[in-house]
């Protein structure tokens, strides 16, 4: 059986009422959305670095943390995955630049 993001997300709000002295994930969400941000943002440029590098196993892994962090980040910051979700749904109508978030100039 494959483990989804949804089943992270499933576990990281069970952990979230753990005790903080007990999970992580819990000490992590009681430090606030800004410890769980830098975080993300450590495992992000873990992850960049490591998609350089010719090892694979160490990019699935750093690939692994952050999106952990980011799922707990989420969470610290009261947005539940399904949103994210429908915002991924709502870009598949756009094509081009704008599918990147890019919007063209106006012609002058």
């Amino acid at each position: 059986m494959t483990f989804t993001l949804d089943d992270l997300e499933k576990v990281i709000a069970n952990r979230a009422t753990a005790s903080p002295a007990e999970s992580y994930t819990a000490r992590l969400m009681a430090e606030g959305v800004a410890k769980c941000a830098q975080k993300l943002g450590e495992e992000a440029v873990e992850a960049a670095i490591a998609a350089v590098k010719p090892d694979r196993e160490e990019l699935i892994r750093e690939t692994a943390d952050l999106l952990y962090h980011l799922l707990v980040t989420l969470r610290a910051s009261g947005v539940d995955l399904s949103e994210v979700y429908e915002e991924l749904g709502a870009r598949q109508h756009r094509q081009g630049l704008a599918e990147a978030g890019i919007e063209r100039e106006a012609d002058a």
